[in-house]
């Protein structure tokens, strides 16, 4: 299967000033270098799609069954995840990047994945500056930019693979590919290409809800992020706004194994679980079948490996054997939650 990449989208016109009152924080405070321009262009990006929605909690609490009723390619994201729940397992949820090492693998390990008992598959599209990642998932993406992996590409790819696939692929996208292509167009060819869900690291929280507007239109669900230094009262706010599940960082900084799992997630899984009884995974730093049962035994109801799972496709010597030794991790990892 070959998958040959398109030319990219202009980009759309940042001339419309900011809003009044915008705030430049974002929902996951990872630390983001250099970062001020770029917000500040997300803001009036995201400005320019007026006007704003902010969905009320009643309307999100009902986007369930619209979700349902027209995703005609398997389950939602809630759906997946509430599936779990019901059956008192923890959902196990893989990161892989889109392109590395190419884009016909990559289709290939979104089926083994799926075979392998994935209930949800978090799928990176490549960006030049990953400010949330850590050296190996920032390592992919530059492969898998130079292998060609476009947006438009990615999107091509996954068209095929979603109707062959039982459980919802979400892309995780930086704000700079949404904002080149439009959020309009974006979201659209998203829903086309059979995706379920989106993650926006680098979005500001206050900035998400004009946003919301375009993924509503397209049966998205936005997932958002919280983190151990997210003020209480924020993480109130974003779980509420979280839909899918919401995204438990379990440090504070970028992406990339860990030796051990911070502790503080045990207590800040209860906290999450006294303002709202929407699922939850744990993500960042995550690597081990001993670090997945800690964080199942706490009572997560999903657990998010990236790197460590990257790290078996991207840095094998072929991708045949990438693909034997994601097998091999995946079940590692799948068996420590059974």
């Amino acid at each position: 299967m070959a998958f040959a990449p398109k030319a990219s989208s202009s980009a759309p016109s940042l001339s419309r000033p900011m809003r009044c009152g915008t705030v430049a924080s974002v929902a996951v405070p990872v630390p983001l270098p250099g970062r001020p321009v770029v917000r500040a262009v997300a803001a009036a990006a995201v400005a320019s799609l007026e006007p704003a929605v902010t969905v009320p909690a009643p309307a999100l609490a009902g986007r369930s069954a619209s979700l349902s009723a027209a995703g005609k390619r398997g389950l939602s994201v809630a759906e997946a995840m509430s599936r779990g729940r019901a059956n008192g397992k923890t959902a196990f949820i893989p990161y892989i990047t889109a392109g590395d090492p190419d884009l016909a693998t990559t289709a290939e390990a979104l089926k083994l994945l799926d075979s392998l008992g994935a209930d949800v598959i978090e799928l990176g599209l490549p960006f030049s500056d990953p400010s949330a990642d850590g050296p190996v998932i920032q390592a992919s993406a530059a492969r898998a930019l130079a292998a060609g992996a476009t947006t438009d590409a990615v999107m091509s790819m996954l068209k095929e693979v979603t109707p062959e696939l039982s459980c919802p692929v979400v892309i995780f996208s930086y704000f700079s590919p949404i904002l080149r292509r439009g959020a309009g167009s974006f979201a659209a060819a998203a829903k086309e290409a059979g995706v379920k869900g989106l993650i926006i690291p680098d979005l500001p929280y206050e900035e998400m809800h004009a946003f919301r507007k375009e993924a509503i239109k397209n049966n998205l669900e936005l997932i958002l992020l919280t983190t151990p230094a997210t003020p209480s009262e924020r993480m109130k706010e974003i779980t509420k706004a979280s839909e899918g599940f919401v995204y438990l960082v379990s440090v504070v900084g970028v992406t990339g194994a860990r030796a051990t799992v911070n502790p503080r997630v045990k207590d800040l899984l209860q906290e999450i679980r006294q303002v709202t009884d929407k699922a939850v995974a744990v993500g960042f730093g995550i690597s081990t079948p001993e670090h997945v049962s800690q964080i199942a035994e706490w009572g997560s109801d999903g657990v998010i490996i990236g790197s460590a799972m990257v790290k078996q496709l991207g840095e094998a010597n072929s991708p045949r054997e990438g693909l034997k030794r994601l097998e091999v991790y995946a079940k590692s990892l799948k068996n420590a939650l059974l």
